[in-house]
């Protein structure tokens, strides 16, 4: 590596469940903060021209995308059982742990590979933007059907 070459970016750090969370996130949020976090995130390193190529870390406490949520508290949350459940569900059916390191493609030929439509109903079972549907649409198309 030249000198002059500026290091790679520190990985991601997620919670397993929000690697479904990052992929079916159309510009809502919590608060103000929160959704210009979760866009810069999102939409502007996942989804960027390099955005495949992300380094992502499995955390098991508060992450990137928490930040600036209005429900943390430290590393936890105000809903932490419901999270630790969420984290749970997501981490086994992706096959995901902490310290994890994995690039966003990987992460998303996981969630292809081991998630189908339907499945969010157990998976985000207690999650407030479950009936919002974006979570259900951004997996069809993962999975090349209409969403």
């Amino acid at each position: 590596m030249d000198a002059r070459d500026p290091a790679p970016p520190p990985p991601l750090r997620l919670r397993p469940h929000h690697v479904l969370c990052a992929l079916g996130f159309e510009g809502k949020g919590y608060s103000d903060a929160f959704t210009a976090n979760m866009a810069s995130l999102v939409e502007g390193r996942l989804r960027g021209p390099e955005g495949g190529a992300t380094a992502i870390e499995i955390v098991g406490a508060a992450d990137a995308i928490c930040a600036p949520c209005p429900r943390r508290r430290g590393a936890g949350c105000l809903d932490q059982p419901k999270i630790n459940g969420l984290d749970a569900r997501h981490g086994a059916a992706l096959g995901l742990v902490p310290g994890d390191r994995l690039t966003w493609a990987e992460a998303l030929d996981r969630v292809r590979g081991r998630v189908r439509p339907g499945d969010l109903a157990r998976l985000c079972a207690g999650c407030s933007w479950l009936a919002g549907g974006m979570c259900e649409r951004a997996l069809a198309r993962l999975h090349g059907m209409p969403g």
